[in-house]
């Protein structure tokens, strides 16, 4: 017999079906609940509200899990690369070896930028930020890319996927070179995604670029933890602009800028800004004690998360690649060793474990970028270039949908009630 909930108005007593996913909480299909009460649901935030049906990303928060497709996130950031973990994303499997090197040579084909967009570039201010010319330049895409915005068409979909991924790597460096004043370098198709990205943001055309394997697989591994992460912010921005029917660059746009946001995409710069401030190990339990006193503006950033409440699994693997990148490049950062006394008081102190709150995976990325050569501003440019895959998948999935409807939340109106216009000289 199938489960029900039943929920008892004035009007009388409405049950709805209990859905169950393949795991995780179950869910109350509330669907009919305006049209048989009259009333809505308040939710603020969307905290106990499921706004689609997905098969991409499964997070525990309370456990601390994070599966991809029904992979666990260590595994992949551990044995995978991004390239792989994009294709796993976007078609549900694993990819045979014959399948990654024809997906890698589709995305590597595409990763030039139509040669009018850079004068684009040059409309912007010389120091405007890489967040900024990114939302611009990617909405701008559907101006050059006709062929591929019949969002009706899987094959047009599938292009501007492959469009996305390619041309995310490429916008970003040249949104860094702009903002330097170097010249843009043409991506080098015998270099891997994350060594071509590496390139083009740090070479300069004077010098052979060499590539770090340890930085490489650093940043790689830093792409697959941000590559998706279930219905976030951004990506259910992605989400209601495509329900409306807007063309894969825009839906990708509108995501950029909600994951500009300090809250979402700017928190690890956010941390790397408060260890700076802490400055040495000697002074975390002033600034521990600060964090406890309510009155206090200042707070632990990289601390805690909206779903986890529990270890983040992203931070297990960011605390081990930290090292590795501080070894490569010889790295004497007091930053790190902060980060780790910090992280090691924090876990021990009961204030912190009552609250659950544990470091999250911005903690460790800003360092892990600022050591690689990152300035903070292109931060929240690489997390859009590593999302840019979950986006694309997750908006995929939704077009594929046949019961998707475009989105309208509702509300719980709290103004003047009907009242008639008074002209201007009664007032």
């Amino acid at each position: 017999m199938s489960k029900t909930a039943s929920l008892n108005t004035e009007g009388g007593q409405f049950d709805y079906p209990v859905v169950s996913g393949s795991v995780g909480p179950d869910v109350i299909d509330i669907r009919k609940l305006y049209g048989q009460t009259g009333m809505f649901t308040f939710d603020p935030g969307f905290t106990s509200t499921a706004s689609c049906e997905s098969a991409l990303t499964y997070i525990d928060g309370d456990e601390g899990v994070l599966l991809h497709r029904g992979y666990p996130i260590g595994q992949l950031a551990e044995h995978s690369s991004f390239m792989e973990v994009s294709y796993l994303l976007l078609n549900g499997e694993l990819p045979s070896a014959d399948e990654l090197k024809t997906f890698e040579t589709t995305i590597t084909r595409h990763t030039m930028l139509h040669e009018q967009l850079a004068t684009f570039y040059r409309g912007f201010r010389r120091d405007a930020h890489p967040m900024a010319i990114m939302c611009g330049v990617v909405g701008a895409l559907s101006a050059f890319y006709h062929d591929s915005t019949d969002i009706s068409d899987p094959q047009h979909r599938k292009i501007s996927s492959h469009r996305l991924i390619a041309k995310m790597p490429t916008i970003a460096a040249m949104a860094y070179k702009y903002s330097v004043g170097q010249p843009f370098l043409y991506p080098d198709n015998n270099l891997s995604y994350t060594g071509n990205f590496l390139r083009m943001t740090f070479g300069v055309p004077a010098e052979e670029y060499e590539v770090v394997p340890a930085v490489e697989k650093a940043l790689d591994r830093i792409f697959i933890l941000h590559a998706d992460h279930e219905q976030n912010a951004s990506t259910s921005t992605v989400r209601l602009a495509g329900s409306s029917g807007a063309n894969p660059f825009a839906c990708i746009a509108a995501g950029i800028a909600c994951l500009w946001g300090p809250a979402h995409g700017g928190a690890n710069e956010a941390a790397l800004n408060m260890l700076h401030e802490i400055g040495t190990p000697d002074k975390i339990p002033h600034y521990i004690e600060r964090a406890k006193d309510k009155n206090d503006p200042f707070r632990l950033m990289g601390f805690g998360h909206r779903v986890y409440k529990n270890y983040d699994p992203r931070a297990t693997v960011m605390q081990k690649t930290v090292r590795e990148v501080f070894d490569a490049l010889k790295v004497s950062d007091p930053v790190f060793e902060v980060a780790l006394r910090l992280e090691e008081m924090a876990l021990n102190d009961d204030y912190f474990v009552e609250k659950k709150l544990f470091p999250n995976v911005d903690f460790y990325s800003g360092v892990i970028l600022s050591a690689i050569g990152f300035p903070t501003t292109m931060f929240t440019a690489l997390f859009a270039l590593a999302r840019t895959v979950g986006w694309v998948a997750q908006w995929n999935e939704m077009i594929s949908d046949p019961g998707q409807k475009i989105g309208r939340p509702r509300q719980l109106y709290t103004g003047p009630t009907q009242r008639d216009y008074v002209p201007l000289d009664k007032r």
